[in-house]
């Protein structure tokens, strides 16, 4: 006879948090939002792998990039590289992502003296960047002859056919450093010289790099910034349980600093050897997540395998009809709380503490504080980053409305069978467990996540909770009715700005 659940499968929206004691002390500024990302053991000080904030990026085409990684990174979260792309290809972004703020850039943008004020128009537009190198080959290590910045040329002044090597800042002027130069060496030198950048050249006067004001000026200015010990932006990449074997060393050597097999359903041996292939060829120095899972026996599982985080969730995402096609998941509330009693049960036995990961399910910003008082160390999000400037999908009007396109990985468009794959011989997807949206438009990641920040701080103090952990052992959570939800938003009120009438049960 089949296993019935007593409890039923619950969504976020159907629990407030109840407000607890909030001392004078416990104010938004003194909160502290570090979460662990992989497993740890009891007694040790530090986590290997910490985020700043408690939120990651989706493992999907229509979400996590170079760029948004780049811009998540900054603000103290992480974005995990889609896999659903070739090898070569997912590498190329996380060795982007790593050589961005590394200090000393590679550039990405050269010039020869023989290419045209067009050419750098064009360059400037792709790359989004006016400051670009000129070398004797045109290329990023080739020997430097000058530099080409914006006050180098007047477009309203100049014509397009003129040659770099008539406008550029020649190599006798240019202040450059040595190879062996270091980043607090080079920063100190662009501050001495008031310079915008400066080129590091070899013994032959071949370009190495260059390095930037503004990367010291960013990191000043955005002091949650998630850094590996080179302090480079940290960065995640996807896997798959087929191609693992030949994309792993691929995505290692490229810099990714933490992996995570990117499936609809985790509990399965799939994933159990993929983690053993890790293990067998790296040891503890790869971190690797898994999941996803909906119950205690899907975590045990993912644990004993050696899982260093497990995510939680299945056809709770916006655009996953896994729900509704197969009759299989369960709701992201219920998962997330047997889940987290699951790993706290796992380290009073073993004394390993492995974090887990909401993934779907949030739909406001609210339903983050639910997830993490429920005991998610953090959550990924889709939808949420899908809709900012940084995410790699179109930016289209529809009806009148900037919206911004996006697809589930199980839909026709990404046809990412891998995440879906159950084994043997057949490859492709069968059947679509996603959809193709839009999401609307929100502007810049960054003055997003400041506004959602704020309000996850702001509801810690209503908590008295100054600290993640803190908020889980003091939250106190209620179930709430269907009338209760009504009561909770506008209601019974003419909107201002919304016509003819507002009601959040919309």
């Amino acid at each position: 006879m089949a296993y019935y659940f007593d409890e039923p499968s619950r969504t976020f929206n159907e629990y407030l948090l109840v407000p607890g004691h909030t001392p004078v002390d416990c104010v938004p500024a003194a909160v502290s939002l570090k979460t662990p990302l992989v497993k740890y053991r009891k007694g040790e000080e530090d986590c290997p792998m910490e985020l700043s904030v408690p939120m990651v990026s989706a493992i999907m085409a229509a979400v996590s990039d170079d760029k948004m990684a780049v811009a998540l990174a900054t603000e103290g979260g992480l974005s995990f590289i889609y896999g659903n792309q070739s090898i070569e290809d997912e590498a190329a972004m996380v060795a982007r992502v790593k050589d961005y703020k590394a200090g000393f850039v590679t550039s990405d943008a050269n010039l020869s003296p023989d290419m045209t004020l067009e050419q750098v128009v064009d360059l400037k537009e792709e790359h989004g960047h006016s400051t670009m190198p000129v070398t004797e080959d045109g290329s990023a290590h080739g020997k430097l002859l000058g530099i080409v910045t914006e006050r180098d040329y007047r477009l309203s002044r100049m014509e397009l056919t003129e040659k770099v090597a008539d406008f550029m800042t020649p190599r006798e002027k240019l202040v450059v450093a040595p190879a062996d130069t270091s980043l607090k060496e080079a920063n100190d030198i662009i501050w001495e010289h008031k310079l915008n950048s400066l080129p590091i050249v070899d013994a032959d006067d071949h370009l190495v790099a260059l390095v930037f004001r503004k990367d010291y000026d960013s990191h000043k200015s955005n002091p949650d910034e998630l850094l590996d010990s080179h302090k480079r932006y940290m960065v995640g990449a996807g896997i798959n349980s087929r191609d693992y074997a030949e994309r792993i060393p691929a995505l290692v050597e490229a810099g990714a600093d933490v992996l995570c097999i990117d499936s609809s359903e985790g509990y399965s041996d799939w994933q159990k050897m993929t983690i053993e292939w890790v293990r067998e060829h790296y040891g503890d120095a790869v971190k690797i997540g898994a999941g996803n899972v909906v119950d205690a026996e899907g975590f045990r599982f993912l644990a004993d395998a050696g899982a260093d985080f497990i995510k939680i969730g299945i056809g709770g995402g916006s655009i996953c009809i896994t729900r509704e096609t197969k009759g299989i998941g369960r709701g992201q509330a219920t998962a997330t709380i047997e889940v987290a009693r699951a790993r706290d049960e796992y380290f009073r036995e073993t004394g390993v503490y492995i974090p887990i990961c909401s993934d779907g399910g949030i739909v406001y910003d609210h339903h983050i504080s639910l997830a993490l008082a429920m005991g998610a160390d953090f959550v990924m999000l889709g939808r949420y980053f899908a809709r900012f400037d940084e995410s790699p999908s179109a930016k289209v009007m529809v009806n009148g409305t900037y919206m911004k396109e996006y697809w589930g990985e199980g839909s026709a468009r990404a046809r990412n069978w891998q995440r879906y794959d159950l084994g043997g011989k057949k490859k492709g997807l069968s059947f679509e467990e996603g959809v193709d949206s839009y999401v609307p438009y929100a502007g810049s990641l960054k003055d997003n996540m400041a506004v959602t920040l704020l309000k996850l701080k702001s509801t810690m103090c209503n908590c008295g909770a100054l600290t993640i952990p803190e908020f889980q052992d003091k939250a106190k959570l209620t179930l709430v009715s269907a009338t209760s939800i009504v009561e909770g938003g506008a209601h019974d009120v003419l909107l201002k700005d919304k016509a003819p009438y507002a009601s959040n049960t919309r």
